[in-house]
């Protein structure tokens, strides 16, 4: 399974991404991906391959009752669960189900184009990109981000995968993680006609809850859930044990707490 094909999620297990993936992992880093793009009152902004929508609902906030937030993401199931969530009082989003590499916009129809980690799971990339800027108006900025490493949780996911289960999962599991170095990210904003480019390294500290059992939840939010499930309960056992056993390190009383970084894109539109 390519990159390109991972994350098609539906019902319950999409219902576990919003759960364990959006709030653990990829939620901590989207206020900082709509910090970047400087998100204002008033501005239309559009959340490419949104997922359950964590970035579009800070998004929203931010562009106030006078603003405009869009969501797109390839998966149905993803975007049925974006749409059962609860929207804050006076914030609205819309929500479409539809391909990055063919935007139902018209051109220039928003000032920010935000995507996160989902560039890598375009098929054309190229395309995508050239895509993001048409729907953007000039003087309109892009901000996206792409993982640059498979990050110490998910090697030690990867490597107790491997172990336990197949290395093909293993390699499964982490194509979500085989991303555009900065270079390459730089020569595809720039092949797009976006100026301004500029790609910086972004760090955090990510905070999981008991690793062991959090590993397991979160592998059940993947599209290697089936593999896991049907593995017996001793080496599901020894999953949990050897992702806990090699983040040792970072391992404390309240779970685990360990550095994570990804790179941010920014660009403008001439």
């Amino acid at each position: 399974m390519t990159a390109a094909e991972q994350w098609q999620l539906s019902g319950s297990a999409a219902e576990r991404y919003e759960r364990i993936v959006a709030r653990y992992i990829l939620g901590p880093w989207a206020p900082l991906l709509v910090e970047r793009a400087a998100v204002a009152p008033g501005e239309r902004v559009l959340d490419v391959a949104c997922g359950t929508g964590v970035v579009a609902r800070i998004a929203t906030q931010r562009v106030g009752a006078k603003g405009y937030v869009a969501g797109l993401d390839l998966n149905a199931g993803m975007i049925a669960v974006a749409r059962s969530i609860p929207m804050a009082p006076g914030s609205t989003i819309d929500w479409h189900e539809g391909s990055a590499l063919a935007l139902p916009f018209p051109g220039g129809s928003f000032d920010v184009v935000l995507c996160q980690q989902g560039l890598q799971f375009f098929p054309d990339r190229a395309l995508g990109l050239r895509e993001l800027r048409r729907v953007l108006q000039a003087g309109g900025s892009l901000v996206l981000s792409v993982w640059n490493s498979n990050g110490l949780y998910n090697t030690a996911v990867g490597e107790a995968l491997a172990v336990r289960i197949s290395q093909e999962v293993a390699n499964r599991f982490l194509a979500s993680r085989k991303a555009p170095t900065g270079e390459e990210l730089r020569q595809l904003a720039a092949d797009a006609g976006f100026s301004a480019i500029e790609v910086r390294v972004e760090r955090i500290t990510v905070h999981l809850p008991a690793v062991d059992t959090f590993a397991l939840d979160h592998l059940a939010a993947t599209p290697v859930a089936a593999d896991i499930a049907a593995a017996d309960i001793r080496a599901r056992e020894e999953i949990g044990r050897g992702v806990k056993e090699r983040l040792g390190r970072y391992v404390h009383e309240h779970g685990v707490s360990y550095p994570e970084e990804t790179n941010v894109l920014t660009a403008r539109v001439p």
